[in-house]
């Protein structure tokens, strides 16, 4: 219980800073039965590399040093040298919350955690962060000082303006040209023909591509007892909704708008997980790891 509790995000509102965060979620979901060698955590030993700076001295093979006067590091089953590129929705509508962390708040942790969880198995990360442009661009590396610029960037974001996820793709293209993993966090509200479209440019240059659609309870079942009036945090577009509307109308659509953006993202191969931001990060960090696990 203590360990899933460190993947509460309520909880996790409350730490100092975005790095504590990240080593808290990760070392919560490894310490919390989830160690496993076919998630990459293998110990067995399966060669030698040369020593880059920012390596865990502790790999260091003294023997060979001795004899060679040259520094090599040990590697392991699991150190694949994954190359994973972080795709993060900073628009307006990520900073909505019903009572508990933002949307953008929830994507942040993932966000953090995903890079942290990258940077322990030896993997390369880099981060987009984007709205209707591009507001922040990390290439993919992998080094100890890397990551703190990545969680530094993360820090600092804020929800603003509009969305145009075909923005972020698009700036992948240019700076992905190897394959690789990609994990896209967002709200999509978009239509899903169109995240597809934007998809099928990326997934033709090989690179596999996980959606992590975030939403508050509120939006999954909207809890409004009367007329109310509501606006779009993107637009400023105000409509007038009734609690008939609220309690029968908007879930159907609100689920079909989910499942049309499964079915759409599942038939182009790539894979799609719903998050809720009332729910522990557990979740989302085993359906990178088996994703990570498949698309080996």
């Amino acid at each position: 219980m203590a360990d899933q509790q460190l993947l509460d995000p309520t909880i996790l509102q409350r730490l100092a800073n975005i790095e504590l965060v990240a080593k808290t979620v990760v070392d919560g979901f490894l310490h919390g039965g989830h160690r496993s060698p076919q998630f990459g955590f293998s110990q067995e030993f399966a060669e030698y590399r040369a020593y880059n700076e920012g390596d865990d001295p502790r790999y260091i093979d003294w023997n060979v040093l001795s004899r060679t006067d040259r520094v090599y590091v040990k590697r392991f089953l699991g150190e694949t040298n994954t190359h994973l590129m972080l795709l993060l929705d900073c628009s307006a509508s990520m900073g909505y919350s019903s009572g508990g962390p933002t949307k953008l708040d929830y994507a942040r942790f993932l966000a953090a955690a995903l890079a942290y969880l990258c940077t322990r198995q030896h993997d390369a990360v880099g981060l987009i962060l984007f709205d209707e442009q591009v507001r922040d661009v990390r290439p993919a590396q992998y080094r100890p000082r890397h990551l703190q610029s990545i969680l530094h960037v993360l820090e600092q974001a804020q929800a603003a303006t509009g969305t145009d996820l075909e923005v972020p793709l698009l700036a992948l293209t240019r700076l992905m040209r190897r394959r690789g993993l990609v994990a896209m966090i967002s709200d999509f509200y978009a239509d899903p023909e169109k995240i597809v479209d934007s998809l099928r440019t990326v997934a033709y240059q090989g690179k596999d591509i996980v959606f992590f659609h975030v939403l508050d309870p509120a939006e999954l079942e909207p809890g409004i007892d009367s007329a109310a009036m509501i606006e779009d945090m993107e637009t400023g577009e105000e409509m007038e909704v009734s609690s008939d509307y609220a309690k029968r109308v908007y879930p159907g659509l609100m689920q079909g708008h989910v499942a049309a953006l499964r079915e759409r993202i599942l038939g182009e191969g790539a894979d799609y997980v719903l998050l809720n931001t009332a729910e522990p990060l557990d979740l989302a960090l085993r359906e990178y790891l088996l994703f990570r696990l498949r698309r080996r």
